[in-house]
């Protein structure tokens, strides 16, 4: 215990026969934030562009992929196994929401 004091005291006269008080040696604390030199304006207004580029670039694919369309396919064959009903519903012959196309 006694040599850290003895450090200590070394230490300190050390820094001060360096020049300068003993709270003046202490670097000065800069944060992540604080080190580039980049304006918090251009950095806005940077994330503006990129956004607004972003925003028109999704909407053109959007627009380019819905316009080319979709291949329709012929209707299936009607084969005998489905929409088999046994008994009448209460509303009538069709399904409720089935609308029956009289071709």
């Amino acid at each position: 215990m006694a040599s850290s004091i003895v450090r200590s005291a070394l230490l300190q006269t050390a820094l001060r026969a360096r020049g300068g008080a003993s709270g003046s040696t202490v670097p000065k604390r800069n944060f992540a934030s604080s080190s580039g030199h980049h304006d918090d304006a251009y950095e806005t207004a940077k994330w503006e562009k990129i956004t607004y580029l972003g925003i028109a670039s999704c909407t053109a694919l959007a627009f380019y992929i819905l316009s080319k369309g979709h291949p329709h396919h012929e209707e299936p064959p009607a084969y005998p196994y489905l929409h088999v009903r046994n008994k009448e519903f209460p509303w009538g012959p069709n399904g409720l929401f089935e609308v029956k196309h009289d071709h």
